[in-house]
């Protein structure tokens, strides 16, 4: 039985999994009539569709719009979802996470409506001229780069100048290109926007020139294509559509093609599609019977397809073909798609009917949408008070100029500050830039904003990529967070929001293949009424159950533990009921089911594994489970199947299959017994098992059977349901003559099957039902629990059933003993409204009910614990309505929230539901397809990377191998990374400020004219050398805390949640002292040198050092943990600034030359230089003393017992921490 998780499905399914497939009869029947033909009908191919949900995309290749389908009546694809043609154009329809679109409408999607000419494309078979010169395809060639020589310049600079600083910055160097309002040389004031381009430009160009190398390398792969009636070697990129292509085994297909042919007798075909959506197991695909025997090397192949245009759904295709004057259908399980890999089959041939960029693999490739993080949000806020800061500077100096210029008028003439008169030597004179009083103050206000540009820091962006880079860097090398079992390591997928980590609120977290292992393993049965859950696991002497084949032994390469009473009885044989039960119940897990066996060798060469491949982990282990209790499938073909049953070797015909899919929630299968004999075996949940159960029969063993399921669910058990009836000769020929007509059908086929399907599944008998452990991952408890400490919510949403999740709930230390349930199953709004009501009543009644503190016997009202439980159902009242309002206000004041039996996109709707709400920040965590819906819509996105492809991680952030790495990624990286980048951004607003506010407080003190004393060249440098480098280190390096004591006190993870690192108040606090700071720097030297003969140029070199200095000293205050990196950083940026200084005032053609040599000279200058290191920092050194002594934060108290971390004292007790939110 598949997996209960449906996969997220791009566009509806379209058709049918298996097409209708020849019974090839072995060489004993060949002189008799075959009387059936086994067909094989399936309404979706996908691996664990377990859930109803249809996917749209818009035009944008990086959003996801969802349908779920949990309660429609219609067929699937015919749901309110949004419209999409074969290029992703989106139609208006909004999206909706309850549930109830498909009920509602009336449209049908393109799997349902028969293609028109005006939608399709007709590709002639073996005629790639006549194809292409009619419609014009696109080529084979593929192209993954962005840009070309040419067009590099150009886009890439667009796109850099999206962010609206770089375009402030342009402005102000513009500006500064014009005569009037020269302030800086042309080539220094374009030279830090110049820098920051430049760098990104080269990083891009680098990144590109990979791609390129990727795209040649891929496009010039060979590939057998027929010419002339002979494959030859033709380079991928020039394959057209209608060119006919053989692919042999292990070999990679080099476009989207439908088979025609293969080696294998019956037309199947076993592919690999790892590189198309990370699924590592075999799927089957086929031929049409009209093209089997038909070999392009001998014969003409010429035909006409006519199939729908290139879209990205790669579940699904709907097309016909119109060959030696018949048409037959196709459908997905027809088509193999580019990337995938040929396996266990010999060659296959087909045509090519989608290539290059039209492929669906190319039109799939595009990343998760791109996220902004919590604090850049958030700073581009504090970056509009700079801004408005700097236009009130530069409103005061060009009030000031203009009020200055008034009052000395009659002085312009004359005065060096400003000359309004230029004089000749022939006694002439002539206005000298004058253009009255009103355009003056205007053009001093335009230099006023180009010297005090770096206000809005430029650095700053460069800065925060350059550090998340080295975050990102630490948290992939990070050992405690790789996976041994998956050899895989911590992915950083996007760098944009590492700092988010450290602010969670919400975790919403999947369990299958999440919080469990997804490996399956059979753990008991109940058959024909009768519990068998005494298993017990093989002794080292015992070789399990094997099997003779052709002088080789074959075992299972699993094996399960076994009931030894079940072996007996099936040892007996079928003598007795109990044994007729067991026998039926076995067959079908052997036989229902689409596993592919698979020999693999050993080191004994007399001895192989039979390796059970398929697409859902559940299937495996039944078929594992069948082997070991003696019924051992040991070979498959489209036609039939080989079961070993107690060493005979018994041959079933596979007259019929209906694959799992998630209206029905089921599958089955129609065998011809070698007694002649027709059956029909069905599994499924048990939801819609007991609905198409005949209850009048066998009332015990239903009954016995459903306290069994009730029994197994508790245990956190996934439960199956096993049913079987005969088939007579009428009733098959109805089903076949049904299935046909259905197979055919233009419109509304995946419907019409579906009817079938569900005509055949009826009037069964119980047989028994199945219990699968799928175990917890190693650590979850104890990292809920953490996490829990840490304040952070954890809600767990599931396909599973309600019992299975609540007992999983349990052992996973989610759910606890004390906390008081509320469960909501309701089937209307009104039950739904009523059962949220009553559960806000108990909320209120037991956040009053008094507790015992434990304090001396006193008691205080103390919150009791609540976990809310609710089902997929009641979510479809709930989401989208305006009982959304009152779930929330539920949901919020519980510890836990368990959602089961949802739908994809009713994930999504759970997460929208909290961030529409709340300022809180959501994690998304997740391992399989149907969770990349919830992944993407969450703050932060993380993908496990387990048993169910790669879907989940290549839509995250952040991918890693087990949940309990969760941990130390939000409590120790994410920590240091809100903590670091916080400072980080603040530091910047300081440094830049402070520098400003000294040129500032110049201009006021020569008459508003502008002029600088500070060297030009000193001015670029300063966020680019002089400044720079060490907040980039401390914000990689820095550590406020250990490790060892994040992880052993989760609280310390509250400062992240609280904004205590970032946050207004910080802000202005660091403004006032950036104020003062800049004043120390400036009167000191001012006061000390106002009576001297000093030049500009020289106290400007003294202002550049000192601001320098005790930019860094600042920043020393500030750091925790000093390695011989962030010295050598900190001391070497004061040592390069003097020699900057030195090179500059060297030079004689640069203004004050050899200034800094005649300042420096003096002891006056070595004071000042004291004078203002102590005047500046000396009030926040006080201030920063005091408030850790009188008011310390949870950090600070954490960091002060880790100075005394080893004495027994602080060992033994309790850090007291500070509630979090």
């Amino acid at each position: 039985m598949t997996s209960e998780r449906s996969l997220l499905i791009p566009s509806p399914p379209i058709t049918t999994t298996l097409d209708r497939i020849l019974w090839i009869p072995s060489f004993a029947d060949l002189s008799k009539p075959a009387r059936y033909s086994p067909i094989t009908v399936s309404a979706m191919d996908q691996p664990n569709p377990a859930e109803p949900v249809t996917v749209t995309k818009s035009s944008s290749f990086r959003s996801l719009s969802i349908q779920s389908k949990n309660s429609s009546k219609h067929s699937v694809g015919e749901g309110n979802s949004t419209s999409i043609d074969g290029y992703g154009r989106s139609g208006s329809k909004s999206v909706r996470y309850g549930s109830r679109g498909g009920a509602e409408s009336d449209g049908f999607s393109s799997s349902q409506k028969e293609i028109n000419d005006e939608e399709a494309r007709f590709i002639y078979i073996n005629d790639p001229q006549k194809t292409n010169d009619k419609f014009k395809f696109a080529g084979n060639s593929v192209r993954t780069s962005k840009y070309t020589v040419l067009t590099f310049l150009p886009r890439n600079l667009f796109e850099q100048f999206h962010r609206v600083a770089y375009i402030y910055f342009l402005v102000i160097a513009i500006l500064n290109q014009l005569p009037q309002l020269a302030v800086f040389g042309r080539g220094a004031s374009i030279m830090p926007l110049a820098f920051v381009l430049l760098v990104t430009a080269v990083k891009d160009a680098y990144e590109d020139w990979r791609r390129h190398r990727s795209d040649k390398i891929e496009n010039n792969r060979l590939a057998s294509v027929l010419v002339n009636g002979q494959f030859q070697q033709k380079r991928w990129k020039d394959i057209q559509v209608g060119e006919i292509l053989k692919v042999s085994l292990n070999e990679t297909l080099p476009c989207d093609m439908v088979l025609l042919s293969t080696s294998d007798p019956t037309g199947v075909a076993y592919v690999q599609t790892l590189n198309l959506d990370g699924e590592s197991n075999l799927k089957t695909r086929y031929a049409k019977q009209e093209t089997l025997s038909k070999m392009p090397e001998n014969e003409d192949i010429h035909g006409l397809i006519k199939c729908e245009r290139p879209n990205r759904n790669i579940y699904g295709f709907q097309a016909n073909m119109e060959i030696d004057g018949k048409r037959v259908s196709l459908g997905p399980s027809n088509i193999v798609l580019r990337g995938c890999e040929i396996k266990n089959t010999t060659w296959m041939i087909g045509v090519a009917v989608y290539t290059g960029s039209e492929s669906k693999v190319m039109l799939n490739s595009s990343g998760a949408p791109s996220k902004r993080s919590r604090l850049e949000i958030h700073m581009n806020r504090e970056i509009l008070f700079l801004s408005a800061f700097l236009v009130s500077m530069c409103t005061i100096v060009s009030i000031c100029a203009g009020v200055w210029l008034h009052r000395h008028r009659d002085e312009l003439d004359y005065i060096p500050y400003f000359r309004k008169l230029k004089f000749y030597a022939n006694g002439t004179e002539k206005s000298h830039n004058w253009s009255g009083l009103g355009w003056q103050i205007f053009f001093t206000f335009l230099m006023s904003v180009i010297v005090f540009q770096i206000m809005i820091p430029i650095s700053l962006y460069i800065s925060m990529e350059l550090v998340r880079l080295g975050q990102a860097y630490f948290m992939i090398r990070d050992r405690r967070m790789y996976d041994e079992t998956s050899d895989s390591r911590f992915q950083c997928r996007a760098l944009n929001i590492n700092e988010d980590l450290g602010q969670i609120k919400y975790v919403f977290s999947d369990k299958t293949g999440t919080l469990t292992e997804n490996k399956m393993e059979f753990q008991c049965a109940s058959i024909g009424g009768i519990d068998y859950s005494g298993g017990r696991a093989a002794f080292p002497e015992e070789k399990g159950y094997e099997v003779q084949v052709d002088g080789q032994v074959l075992r299972p390469k699993m094996t399960v533990k076994a009931d030894p009473e079940l072996q007996q009885l099936l040892k007996s044989g079928r003598t007795t009921e109990e044994g007729k039960y067991a026998y039926d119940f076995f067959l079908a897990l052997a036989a229902c089911n689409t596993i592919v066996p698979l020999l693999v060798e050993t080191s004994d060469p007399s001895v192989k594994l039979v390796d059970y491949q398929g697409e859902s982990p559940d299937e495996q282990a039944l078929v594992y489970a069948a082997a070991t209790y003696g019924f051992m499938l040991i070979e498959r073909t489209s036609g039939h199947i080989i079961i070993d049953i107690q060493g005979e070797k018994q041959r079933f015909n596979v007259l019929g299959m209906h694959e799992f899919d998630s209206d029905r929630k089921r599958m089955s299968v129609i065998v011809g017994c070698p007694d002649k004999t027709m059956k029909v075996f069905v599994k499924g949940a048990d939801s819609s098992m007991f609905n198409v159960i005949d209850k009048s029969l066998n009332l015990d063993v239903i009954g016995a059977t459903e306290k069994h399921l009730r029994a197994y669910s508790s245990l956190g058990l996934r439960t199956l349901v096993v049913a079987m009836r005969e088939l007579s000769s009428p009733e098959f020929d109805r089903w076949q003559s049904a299935y046909e007509k259905a197979n055919t059908a233009l419109i509304h086929r995946a419907k019409l099957l579906r009817t079938v399907a569900c005509d055949v599944e009826k009037n069964l008998h119980v047989v028994g039902s199945s219990g699968i452990e799928d175990k917890l991952q190693e650590g979850v408890p104890e990292a809920i629990e953490s996490l829990r400490q840490a304040g952070i919510k954890v809600w767990v949403l599931t396909g599973d059933k309600q019992e299975t999740a609540i007992s999983i709930g349990y052992s996973c230390k989610l759910l606890t003993s004390d906390m008081n349930q509320i469960i909501i199953n309701s089937k209307s709004m009104q039950s739904c409204r009523k059962s949220i009501e009553d559960g806000k009543a108990l909320s209120k009644k037991l956040m009053a009910t008094p507790a015992d503190t434990h304090t001396g016997g006193g008691v205080e009202p103390v919150g009791v614990p609540l976990a809310l439980i609710i089902d997929g159902t009641s979510l479809v009242y709930v989401l989208d309505t305006e009982l959304e309002q009152e779930l929330f206000e539920l949901a919020t004041e519980c510890t836990v929230v368990l959602c089961c039996r949802v739908a994809p996109m009713q994930k999504a709707g759970i997460v929208a539901l909290i961030k529409k709400r709340t300022e809180d920040m959501t994690l998304a965590i997740g391992d399989g397809a149907n969770d990349v819906s919830m992944i993407q819509k969450a703050d932060v996105g993380i993908g496990i990377s387990g048993q169910e492809g790669r879907q989940a991680v290549m839509s995250s952030d952040f991918a890693m191998g087990q949940f309990r790495f969760l941990v130390p990624l939000l409590l120790v990286h994410g920590h240091w990374n809100y903590q670091r980048m916080g400072y980080m951004i603040l530091y910047n607003f300081y440094r830049n400020a402070i520098f400003v506010l000294v040129l500032f407080w110049y201009v006021l003190y020569t008459a508003f004219t502008l002029t600088t004393a500070i060297n030009e060249w000193s001015s670029v440098l300063y966020s680019i050398i002089y400044s720079s480098l060490p907040t980039i280190v401390v914000g990689i390096l820095d550590k406020d805390l250990s490790r060892k004591t994040l992880m052993r006190y989760p609280q310390l993870y509250g400062p992240g949640q609280r904004e205590e690192c970032y946050n207004q108040r910080l802000f202005w606090l660091t403004m006032a002292d950036t104020l003062w700071q800049s004043a120390a720097i400036f009167y000191v030297p001012f006061l000390a040198y106002r009576h001297s003969t000093v030049d500009g140029s020289a106290i400007g070199d003294l202002w550049t050092i000192s601001v320098v200095i005790i930019v860094n000293l600042h920043l020393a205050l500030d750091i925790i943990r000093w390695s011989w990196i962030t010295h050598a950083v900190m001391w070497g940026t004061i040592v390069a600034t003097c020699i900057c200084v030195i090179i500059i005032d060297a030079i004689p053609s640069l203004p004050g030359y050899w200034a800094i040599f005649h300042i420096a000279g003096t002891g006056k200058f070595w004071f000042c230089l004291l004078g203002i290191v102590v005047v500046a920092l000396l009030p926040r050194f006080v201030l920063k003393v005091f408030s850790q002594f009188l008011s310390p934060s949870d950090t600070q108290i954490a960091r002060e017992a880790e100075k005394f971390g080893n004495t027994t004292e602080f060992i033994r007790s309790e850090v007291e921490m500070n509630p979090p939110l």
